[in-house]
């Protein structure tokens, strides 16, 4: 039988390496999986797993078992995350437009997918292309796409994660939503 949570946060705070040790197992997979869609990388989001259970591990002593451990470590884990992609602030590059480099402009190619009577190819591409879209949100609404469409969270819960009103999370899902429409217009296909 598993051991709860509590009972493994309660031992991992007496020193107890097991705990420890559970404590990632359980849930390192969900935190993974959020993170890698924030940043789309897999040596990056390795070491934003991995900070983000040190610091939650370090601040074990702090959790209110009030609250639900998955929630206040996801809360840790995405304002790490933030606070990386804030701090890296990457070079963005129109799709539309080439790119200079030394040795001449590079344009982007696209297949054409309109021709291809695989249905999965063209899953996929569309995959590609809403992907890309929410990768060009503003970090607030990313998140909060993120967490509400992929991660299949509840408004409410979102709110506790990113510790915003319920207002602020609507806003910015509608906001997003308004954004990649916008964005997606004539791209996908059905």
């Amino acid at each position: 039988m598993k051991t709860s949570s509590s009972e493994l946060i309660k031992r991992a705070i007496e020193g107890d390496e097991l705990a420890y040790k559970q404590l990632l197992e359980n849930y390192r997979g969900a935190i993974y999986n959020l993170l890698y869609k924030m940043v789309r990388n897999r040596e990056e989001t390795e070491d934003l797993v991995q900070e983000a259970f040190m610091k939650a591990f370090n601040a074990l002593p702090t959790f209110n078992e009030e609250y639900a451990f998955s929630t206040w470590l996801y809360k840790i884990a995405i304002n790490n995350c933030i606070d990386h992609m804030r701090k890296k602030r990457l070079k963005t590059y129109s799709i539309n437009k080439p790119v200079q480099s030394k040795d001449g402009e590079l344009g982007r190619e696209f297949p054409d997918i309109t021709t291809s009577p695989d249905k999965e190819l063209l899953t996929d591409e569309r995959s590609k292309i809403i992907e890309s879209a929410i990768d060009e949100l503003p970090e607030n609404y990313k998140v909060a796409i993120i967490l509400r469409h992929s991660e299949e969270k509840s408004y409410e819960e979102i709110a506790a994660l990113l510790n915003i009103p319920l207002g602020t999370v609507k806003a910015r899902i509608f906001r997003a939503r308004e954004m990649l429409k916008k964005k997606l217009k004539g791209k996908i296909f059905r």
